[in-house]
């Protein structure tokens, strides 16, 4: 009986230490899984930090992609505001008349009585702007910043302004007009044109941080 009893404690004892041998193996295991995920999930944070300090943004090809769309829609733009801008209008040519002092036109739109003529008179010359404000950081890095692209969309708009003043039939030279796409352009650029510039031309980093004093606000 004695035996009997002792080869019972025994054996409980044997069990007990096997369960715990068992169950450290399993924390052990648990643990080292554990450690393998968090040192998993730090080494995605550090390639994900070291894309962005890098600024490598798209490939060369993709990023020469982007460019050449761009540069054709700005040559379809081109192409559109030709035709929007300097088009003859000879039955206009008795009720066109220059415009120098900006606010001008501006007030003469809003005072339209129908409401209708005055958002397509305003609102077109906006919405002929937004596209300067949308191409010009894709194709230059350097036409980024909305000073930039304000004095870009100011010398184009106001070249065309002075074609038409001087050569085309029923048109007139109008400050407002340049003012009013310059908005268009910056509204663009604000609302979109910055961050498609920053994403196909990101700005290289030294050190992981930016570098001090940089020049360009956009």
């Amino acid at each position: 009986m004695t035996a009997r009893i002792e080869w019972h404690r025994v054996t409980t004892e044997w069990q007990q230490r096997r369960q715990e041998r068992q169950s450290r193996k399993q924390e052990q295991s648990r643990r080292e899984k554990r450690e393998r995920q968090r040192q998993k999930r730090q080494e995605q944070r550090k390639e994900e930090e070291g894309r962005r300090s890098s600024g490598t943004g798209p490939g060369p090809w993709l990023r020469a992609g982007v460019v050449v769309l761009a540069l054709a829609a700005m040559v379809a733009f081109g192409v559109v505001l030709a035709r929007l801008t300097l088009q003859p209008s000879p039955a206009s040519e008795m009720l066109t008349h220059a415009n120098l002092r900006p606010g001008d036109s501006i007030r003469a739109y809003l005072g339209q009585p129908a409401f209708r003529d005055t958002v397509k008179q305003l609102g077109g010359n906006i919405l002929l702007g937004v596209p300067f404000g949308l191409l010009l950081p894709l194709v230059s890095p350097r036409s980024r910043g909305f000073v930039k692209v304000a004095l870009l969309t100011v010398a184009t708009m106001l070249l065309v302004e002075l074609v038409q003043g001087a050569l085309i039939t029923g048109r007139a030279f109008d400050i407002d007009d340049v003012l009013l796409n310059t908005t268009g352009a910056l509204l663009g650029y604000a609302l979109l044109g910055r961050r498609l510039g920053r994403a196909v031309y990101p700005r290289r980093r030294q050190g992981g941080s930016s570098p001090a004093g940089s020049g360009s606000t956009g």
